[in-house]
């Protein structure tokens, strides 16, 4: 059971170190036995103040799905600075510059994020998402004719950087409206932010895309196309309500680099798993219509999210047996909850063909509730047209290394690869 004091509230020790780098590197099976031992547990987040962490599904989804726990520490009855901002100033971000991070369509709550979101998703449409797939192919098409050129002097290609991370940042750019000259810099500016390993890198790359998306804004106003940023320059509800300036920027940001950082270690990681299990590759290669159950199996087996932004409990609220204190953190597992043995049988094991009793999306990797992923579908659909090119186009790929010498970085919250060596093994 979880340890708590006599009243309830959780003990001043954390019951877990979030930032121990094995947790990082092996998340399933520390965060699996947590979840069988203490399924909401206390630890420390990044700023080290005290946090509670949820393993088990149902209580990842109950969580998700439950207004009572916001996004927006202001959100909470006393509350009224923003936590997130605070610590964003404390690492060194410029305070006009804090917002653009903090205030994102991530981070509100009703009524403003259904405001944000209704807005946005007028213009980031499923129709808008399915006209890109013959474009998405092209692209990965043309990635992966480059690969045998990007060999190195071992005879293997770096799949994270000349396939995995090209793709979703081209697709999204296209999409977006920013123009082929500046994509190496978003690349950039997204590690940076992304990594969290230099707050001065972490700091210039903000005010850095910030003042990109504004001068981007300005030309679209003047000589109007047709992409993401021109609809959201023109989008307006009946009554008249808009997107903001800052509102604007901040869509822009978030959307180009959400866009493309989870979805490029999808590719990874799902690619790496593939490769280790050549039985699920052989359904994969022998059946393409599979390719949509394999991306929901990898996203549940092997996601690149370990656990979402934390929430704050605006209200005393009991679960798991233990009693959450209002504006108290949560941050919810979702590598616990994908895992849970409770919702999939035999979860540790890797099978593109699962199925399940009940319709609609059953982990957790895109979130849940009314914070569910808006760019699911073009991951989604990214995700099936990389693994399923990339093994048609090199039926005898390999890893380039032994599967246990991966290079897994040690970041909190996210798995992803530092390198995918593979060998093309072409006219073998």
């Amino acid at each position: 059971m979880t340890a708590s004091t006599r009243d309830g509230s959780a003990p001043d020790s954390p019951d877990v170190d979030f930032m121990d780098p094995a947790l990082s590197l092996d998340p399933y099976t520390g965060f699996g036995r947590l979840r069988e031992e203490r399924p909401v547990a206390r630890t420390r987040n990044l700023d080290g103040s005290a946090m509670w962490i949820l393993t088990r599904h149902d209580d990842v989804r109950a969580v998700l799905d439950d207004p009572r726990f916001a996004n927006d520490p202001r959100s909470v009855p006393g509350i009224d600075t923003d936590k997130r901002a605070d610590m964003l100033v404390r690492l060194g971000m410029p305070e006009d510059y804090v917002g653009y991070l903090a205030d994102s369509i991530l981070d509100t709550d009703p009524p403003d994020h259904t405001r944000l979101r209704k807005l946005v998703s007028r213009a980031f449409t499923v129709r808008r998402v399915n006209r890109l797939r013959p474009r998405v192919e092209e692209i990965a098409s043309g990635l992966l004719d480059t690969l045998p050129a990007r060999a190195g002097e071992d005879g293997t290609v770096d799949l994270i950087e000349h396939f995995a991370y090209p793709l979703p940042i081209t697709v999204i750019c296209e999409m977006v409206g920013v123009p082929e000259q500046d994509r190496p810099l978003w690349r950039r500016w997204g590690a940076d932010l992304v990594r969290m390993e230099s707050p001065e890198r972490m700091r210039d790359a903000t005010v850095e895309m910030v003042e990109h998306i504004r001068e981007l804004i300005a030309r679209r106003r003047e000589a109007p196309g047709d992409d993401l940023i021109d609809a959201l320059i023109a989008v307006r509800e009946e009554d008249g309500d808009r997107l903001t300036e800052k509102e604007l920027i901040t869509m822009v940001l978030t959307l180009v680099i959400a866009g493309h950082e989870t979805t490029a270690n999808l590719i990874g990681n799902g690619t790496a798993a593939l490769l280790t299990h050549p039985d699920q590759l052989a359904l994969l290669r022998g059946d393409a219509d599979l390719a949509p159950r394999a991306v929901h199996e990898l996203m549940r087996w092997c996601g690149p999210i370990l656990a979402t932004r934390a929430r704050w409990a605006t209200e005393d609220i009991e679960l798991g047996g233990q009693l959450i204190r209002r504006g108290e953190p949560v941050m919810a597992m979702i590598v616990g909850a994908n895992r849970d043995p409770r919702r999939f049988p035999d979860p540790d094991r890797l099978d593109i063909t699962r199925t399940y009793e009940t319709r609609g999306e059953q982990h957790t990797g895109f979130g849940h509730g009314v914070h569910y992923c808006l760019g699911a579908a073009l991951a989604r659909q990214e995700g099936e047209v990389a693994f399923t090119r990339l093994f048609e186009r090199y039926p005898r790929l390999e890893l380039g290394t032994a599967a246990d010498e991966l290079e897994w970085m040690p970041r909190p919250g996210m798995r992803r690869l530092a390198r995918l060596p593979l060998r093309l093994n072409q006219g073998e």
